[in-house]
């Protein structure tokens, strides 16, 4: 895979973004930009400020000091309904509010206008394109099933199509392995895999706890930690053993293997785990 262009445009840029709740500093400082065709993953320790990161992104939390703008767009000047249209969203708070009874192509239908449970006429072109997102996540099996009886991998790739369906240039994944068990974790990945290298992709952004979900299609990642930058940059550079070390504060090993990574503790008597 070709790696991002330097040149290309940005999808995201943050420039100095704080974030202070009464006397709680939650984001502080915080810089970084995403070029169409960069691949993110951003790791860092509970408490580390990811999810404060990803409602300031999305608009949900007003920023105290610094700047955020989606494709030139930017939070405070531009209209905010506009700008979350450009930000897909997968999240493990959306499949409670999904309509259990809709079916997998309505799901995804629904994304056009991001609603949460499509209703009124459906035009054919846009069920045509359902379709066609359908087959593009590799669920077009699923088209009639209703979104109760999916796995939670699948309900996760129905989400995913739902969120492409609006066109967005950037996709957010928060979480999207929580609740999986290894196998249906290692067909999701794989799947992730595939759809960041179909060149009508988005710019991805997986948030995770975990190295091991930061497959070969992830060519950047940043390491949040007390709400601040630790690191960020290519993947290879930022994944080194010092770096999420000092993330985590433990004493970690970054091991790669192949064309992934795990993390290995060590405790304080030389056990690894």
């Amino acid at each position: 895979m070709a790696g991002p262009d330097d040149r290309a445009p940005l999808s995201l840029r943050i420039e100095g973004l704080s974030l202070q709740r009464d006397d709680v500093s939650i984001l502080r400082d915080v810089t970084w930009s995403v070029r169409a065709g960069e691949h993110w993953a951003v790791i860092g320790p509970n408490g580390s400020g990811k999810t404060s990161l990803l409602s300031a992104i999305l608009g949900y939390l007003p920023a105290t000091t610094g700047s955020i703008e989606v494709l030139g767009g930017r939070y405070g000047e531009a209209d905010w309904r506009e700008m979350r249209r450009r930000i897909g969203i997968v999240s493990s708070a959306l499949p409670p509010l999904m309509s259990p009874i809709e079916p997998a192509w309505k799901t995804v239908l629904s994304g056009k206008s991001a609603m949460l449970g499509y209703w009124g006429e459906v035009d054919p072109s846009d069920r045509q394109r359902a379709a066609d997102l359908l087959a593009r996540i590799e669920c077009e099996h699923l088209a009639d099933r209703s979104f109760r009886v999916l796995s939670q991998g699948e309900r996760q790739r129905v989400l995913i199509g739902r969120a492409l369906m609006g066109e967005p240039p950037l996709l957010i994944l928060d979480e999207p392995c929580a609740g999986l068990d290894p196998a249906a974790r290692e067909t999701f990945l794989a799947f992730l895999g595939t759809l960041a290298d179909d060149p009508r992709a988005p710019s991805l952004v997986l948030v995770t706890h975990h190295v091991e979900e930061i497959v070969a299609a992830f060519s950047h990642v940043l390491v949040l930690r007390q709400g601040r930058v630790l690191s960020a940059g290519p993947k290879d550079e930022v994944l080194q053993s010092e770096v999420l070390s000092a993330a985590f504060d433990c004493d970690a090993e970054v091991i790669r293997e192949g064309a992934r990574y795990r993390l290995a503790i060590r405790e304080r008597h030389g056990v690894v785990v």
